[in-house]
């Protein structure tokens, strides 16, 4: 059972990889504009009532705010990862296993949110015995 779901985890992380590196791409952004911009010049945009041209407007806005947030989160996170990396590979008694942390699987980081936790655990004893 636990190599069902490590596998099906695993396919689940790659979908998920495709998807955001899909949705946070310039051009993929550029196509969802194109789209928008055919939709609301046809025919069928300008025959509804105002009501659903409304709509259609608002969820044109909304459509192509999750490319642009997509986007802006992934550039987030990468410059992020780059500072973090930076500060523990520049830390000589740092833990190297943190660096690149966002490439691991979701086994991977439990196992080393535990490994913390732990080490968390060690540093208040040793506090409270002082």
């Amino acid at each position: 059972m636990k190599r069902i779901y490590r596998h099906s985890e695993t396919v689940f992380e790659k979908i998920t990889t495709a998807a955001t590196a899909v949705l946070s791409n310039s051009i993929t952004f550029m196509l969802a504009l194109g789209v928008v911009v055919f939709w609301l010049v046809s025919k069928d945009f300008y025959a509804q009532g105002i009501r659903y041209s409304i709509r259609d407007i608002m969820h044109s806005v909304t459509f192509l705010s999750l490319f642009i947030i997509q986007k802006s989160f992934r550039r987030f996170s990468a410059l992020l990862s780059l500072k973090v990396n930076e500060l523990v590979s520049s830390h000589e008694p740092a833990s190297n296993a943190v660096l690149n942390v966002e490439s691991k699987t979701e086994h991977e980081l439990i196992i080393l949110s535990k490994e913390y936790a732990e080490l968390e655990g060690e540093a208040e004893d040793a506090a409270k015995n002082l």
